[in-house]
């Protein structure tokens, strides 16, 4: 989540709210008591919405730390590219 787009949109959001709500309730005090409501429970979702994609990015970095704990080193002459390769292993020299 790029933060200046996402205020940007939060603004227009509240901004659009703030009409519609106005339009509704023909009440200045309603519509900017809703319109802060809503802008609180916005930052309650970016919140949120950051936290997790912390939370999700965290599990991935902890995930890939433990699969490079439990990978085996390979050889050079066992491996190609990081896959196996046992026809590899031989005692002759390769000759064309």
């Amino acid at each position: 989540m790029y933060a200046p787009r996402v205020f940007i949109s939060m603004l227009g959001t509240l901004v659009v709210f703030a009409v519609a709500t106005y339009f509704l309730t023909n009440s200045l005090s309603t519509t900017l008591i809703e319109t802060v409501i809503c802008a609180v429970l916005l930052q309650i979702g970016y919140f949120l919405g950051v936290l997790y994609l912390v939370w999700k990015e965290r599990k991935a970095k902890l995930a890939l730390s433990n699969e490079d704990k439990t990978a085996a080193p390979i050889g050079e002459d066992t491996g190609v590219g990081g896959m196996p390769a046992p026809g590899l292993k031989r005692s002759e020299p390769f000759n064309p």
